[in-house]
């Protein structure tokens, strides 16, 4: 069993490259049984598509691979925590673990009552959350300068 950080690596390796294309730093992505089925990163600019949010395009890839909607054995690897748009989605997916980088204060689900995520999601957070975090002040720091 790979451990969650080698997943959420690879979820920041996509978020440096939705930075690097001038998309907000945030990259996702589904694991089934130590395997990665779906991946995305933020695209929202270069898609013109407010819903291309990485945990999105990672979801629908997976549901493609499954061949199903359903994404109750799957893990979803996140670098900034998902807003309430994908919590909404990772509900109706049924998700059985999601695992968050950084928090997102501002725009964040958990800071909805009652909670948006189905009950049987497990959650886990703070995997690698100073990477991400940094990650993100880097890149709005830039668009300030």
């Amino acid at each position: 069993m790979l451990p969650d950080e080698y997943f959420m690596e690879i979820a920041l390796s996509l978020a440096e490259e939705a930075a690097d294309d001038g998309e907000i730093p945030v990259g996702a992505v589904v694991v089934s049984r130590n395997r990665i089925i779906g991946k995305g990163r933020n695209q929202t600019e270069q898609l013109g598509d407010v819903t291309a949010h990485a945990e999105i395009l990672a979801l629908t890839a997976a549901a493609q691979y499954l061949g199903g909607k359903y994404l109750t054995d799957c893990t979803l690897y996140v670098t900034l925590e998902p807003c309430v748009m994908c919590a909404g989605a990772l509900y109706w997916a049924q998700l059985g673990r999601l695992v968050v980088g950084a928090p997102d204060p501002k725009r964040g689900h958990s800071r909805v009552s009652p909670p948006l995520l189905h009950p049987k999601t497990r959650i886990e957070t703070g995997i690698l959350a100073d990477e991400s975090q940094a990650l993100l002040t880097k890149f709005f720091r830039g668009l300030r300068t």
